[in-house]
C-alpha cells in the first residue's frame, strides 16, 4: 500500500509538469504549421504568373548598335517572360545571344520585378565575304552592314578561313603603310593564292607563296614608277623575279618576267 500510494503521489506532482510540455509542444506544432503555411503561400503567390512579372529591363554596356528595343524584341521571341521566381535566366540569356551584334551577355534578375542585362557588342574589324563581319578574333557575325559606322576593310576567304585572311591582313597592311598605301580588299580565292585591292585602285596578283617577298618585290618597283604609278591597273607578282604590269586602257602594257610558276 505505501509503494502504490508513492507512485499516485508522484504521478499527481507530475501531471502539472506534462500538461505544460504537452500544451507546449502544441503551441510549437502549431506555430510550425503557421509558418509552414504562410511559406506554402508565399512561394505559392510569387511562383502566380500573375504576380511580379518581370516588367523592368535596365541595359547596360558600351553599346554602339544593340538597343534597348533589341533587348525587348529578342525577349517577345519567348513563349512567355516569367515572374522573379519562376523566369530561367538562360532562357533569356539564349534569346539575347540570337542579336548580331551581341557577343557576350551577364543577365542577373533584380527584385521585386527587374532584369538587369548587361551587354558587350562585337568589334567590327572587317567585311566578311561581301555580307557578313569580322570581329577582332576572327569571329564571323551577321550585324546589319547598313548601320556599320565608318570604313572597314573588305575581305574574302572560303568557309573556315577567316581567321587566316583576318590574321594575314593586319600583318601585312602595315607593309604599305611606307608608301601611303592602304589595303581596302584582301581575297584568299578557292586555289589559296592572294589577291590584294589597295586604296588606289592598283590591283595585286601575290599567288601562293612568299607573300611577303612578293609584297617587298612590290615596294621596290611602285617606288621606281614614280608618277607612273597613277597609270597602274594591276601588277602580277606571281613570278620568281620581276613582275607584270598591267596599265588602264589606252596605256602600253609592260611586262618585266615571265617566269610563272605560282598560278
Amino acid at each position: 500500500m505505501i509503494s502504490t500510494t508513492f507512485s499516485e503521489d508522484r504521478r499527481l506532482r507530475d501531471f502539472p509538469t506534462i500538461k505544460k510540455h504537452l500544451i507546449g509542444g502544441g503551441f510549437f506544432f502549431m506555430v510550425i504549421v503557421l509558418i509552414g503555411s504562410l511559406l506554402v503561400s508565399t512561394i505559392s503567390w510569387m511562383w502566380d504568373d500573375q504576380r511580379l512579372p518581370l516588367s523592368k529591363l535596365v541595359l547596360q554596356g558600351e553599346l554602339e548598335y544593340v538597343t534597348a528595343l533589341d533587348v525587348q524584341r529578342a525577349f517577345s521571341t519567348l513563349e512567355h517572360v516569367g515572374t522573379f521566381m519562376s523566369q530561367d535566366v538562360d532562357a533569356l540569356q539564349d534569346a539575347i545571344e540570337q542579336i548580331p551584334w551581341v557577343s557576350h551577355v551577364s543577365i542577373r534578375k533584380q527584385w521585386p520585378d527587374t532584369v538587369k542585362v548587361f551587354l558587350t557588342e562585337h568589334h567590327a574589324k572587317a567585311i566578311w565575304n561581301g555580307d557578313a563581319m569580322l570581329d577582332d578574333s576572327g569571329q564571323v557575325f551577321d550585324g546589319d552592314l547598313g548601320k556599320l559606322k565608318g570604313e572597314r576593310v573588305k575581305l574574302y576567304g572560303p568557309e573556315g578561313t577567316s581567321i587566316e585572311v583576318l590574321q594575314t591582313w593586319q600583318k601585312i597592311d602595315q607593309l604599305f603603310e611606307p608608301l601611303g598605301l592602304t589595303i581596302t580588299s584582301l581575297v584568299l580565292n578557292d586555289r589559296r593564292a592572294w589577291q590584294i585591292i589597295l586604296d588606289n585602285g592598283i590591283r595585286l596578283e601575290l599567288g601562293k607563296e612568299s607573300l611577303d617577298e612578293r609584297i617587298n618585290r612590290f615596294i621596290s618597283l611602285y617606288n621606281s614608277l614614280g608618277s607612273d604609278a597613277q597609270r597602274v591597273s594591276y601588277i602580277d607578282l606571281r613570278y620568281d623575279t620581276g613582275a607584270a604590269v598591267g596599265w588602264f586602257p589606252g596605256q602600253e602594257s609592260e611586262q618585266e618576267s615571265t617566269d610563272d610558276e605560282d598560278r
